[in-house]
C-alpha cells in the first residue's frame, strides 16, 4: 500500500481522508505542485517552492509550512515509497469549512496532501520519432499563472489530444501560442528558441526556465516574445517542457510534419543537457564525504 502524507502524518493511502466540506474538494479552492524526484532527490526544489509561494499568495494564502519542513516531509515520503525516480504531487487547499459557502470562513486550517507516483521511462521511440500534438482553443480562466487545481479545461484539452492519438494539446488564444495542457511550449526557428512571455495567461514553468538557462549556456539564442500560431506551424522544431518528462520534441502538429518530421538538433542538445542536470546515484555518491 502506497504511503501518503496528509496534514503532518505519513499513513497508508487507504487511511487518508479529508472532509467533504474541504474547499479544495467543493470549489477547487487549492493550488498544487508536481516535483520530480531523481535518485531519491527532489529536482528544482527551490523553484517549485517559489512557485507554490506565489500561487498561494495570489489566492490570499501563506505557506502552511516552511520550505525546510516541506523538504523534510518530502524526503520521508520518498524514503517510505522506495526512493529512486518518481514524482511528488503536493496539494494545498484552503481547508475544511463548517458549511458550503462561496466566501470562506476566516482562519481555516489548510489541508496539505502529498503523494508519490513513478516517473515513466522515456519511450525509446521518441529520440527517432518524436511525439504528436494538436492545437486547440484555450478555454481556461484569466489567471493561468496560478497553479490552481481547477483543471477542467486542461483535462478536456488533453482528452482531445489523446483521442486524436497525440501526446499534448497546445493551447491557442486569439491566434497566439499560450502553452500546453500540461506543459510549456517553445519553438525553434533558424536555430533560435522563442517562448511567449509570462503573464496571467501562462504558468511560469520550472522546466521551461531550466531549458532556457541550458540553451543560453550552450550558446543557443533565446528570445522571449509573443509567438503567433503561424510561427508555431512554421517552426523548425517545437519543444514541450514537462516537470515529469523533461523535454519532448513535437514532430507532428495537427497531422502535419514539424520541420523535417524528426527530432531536431536543438532538442537533442537540450535533452542531453537536461539529462546531465538530473541527480543520479553516481552523482550523489561522488558528492558524499
Amino acid at each position: 500500500m502506497q504511503t501518503v502524507w496528509l496534514n503532518g502524518r505519513c499513513l497508508p493511502m487507504n487511511e487518508a481522508h479529508i472532509s467533504p466540506l474541504d474547499r479544495g474538494f467543493l470549489f477547487a479552492d487549492a493550488v498544487y505542485e508536481v516535483v520530480p524526484v531523481y535518485a531519491g532527490r527532489p529536482f528544482l526544489f527551490a523553484e517549485h517552492m517559489a512557485r507554490l509561494t506565489r500561487s498561494l499568495a495570489a489566492i490570499g494564502m501563506s505557506m502552511p509550512m516552511s520550505p525546510e519542513q516541506f523538504a523534510s516531509a518530502m524526503q520521508e515520503l520518498v524514503t517510505r515509497n522506495g526512493g529512486g525516480d518518481l514524482y511528488i504531487y503536493l496539494h494545498v487547499s484552503r481547508g475544511a469549512d463548517v458549511i458550503r459557502n462561496h466566501a470562506a470562513t476566516p482562519g481555516l486550517k489548510p489541508t496539505v496532501f502529498m503523494m508519490t507516483s513513478p516517473l515513466a521511462a522515456l519511450d525509446p521511440r521518441i529520440p527517432d520519432q518524436g511525439v504528436a500534438a494538436i492545437t486547440t482553443d484555450d478555454q481556461r480562466w484569466h489567471r493561468c499563472d496560478i497553479k490552481s487545481t481547477a483543471l477542467l479545461p486542461n483535462i478536456l484539452a488533453k482528452t482531445r489530444a489523446v483521442d486524436a492519438g497525440a501526446t499534448e494539446a497546445i493551447l491557442i488564444a486569439d491566434g497566439w501560442l499560450r502553452e500546453g495542457s500540461s506543459s510549456s511550449v517553445l519553438i525553434v526557428t533558424a536555430g533560435v528558441i522563442k517562448a511567449p512571455p509570462y503573464g496571467p495567461e501562462i504558468l511560469p514553468g520550472t522546466t521551461r526556465d531550466l531549458l532556457c538557462r541550458l540553451a543560453e549556456a550552450a550558446g543557443i539564442p533565446v528570445t522571449i516574445a509573443p509567438v503567433s500560431v503561424q510561427e508555431l506551424h512554421a517552426a523548425d522544431e517545437v519543444l514541450l517542457g514537462f516537470a515529469t518528462r523533461g523535454v519532448l520534441p513535437v514532430t507532428r502538429l495537427d497531422d502535419h510534419a514539424v520541420g523535417s518530421g524528426r527530432p531536431g538538433p536543438v532538442w537533442r542538445q537540450l535533452f542531453e543537457a537536461f539529462e546531465r542536470q538530473k541527480p543520479t546515484d553516481a552523482h550523489i555518491a561522488s558528492a558524499s564525504p
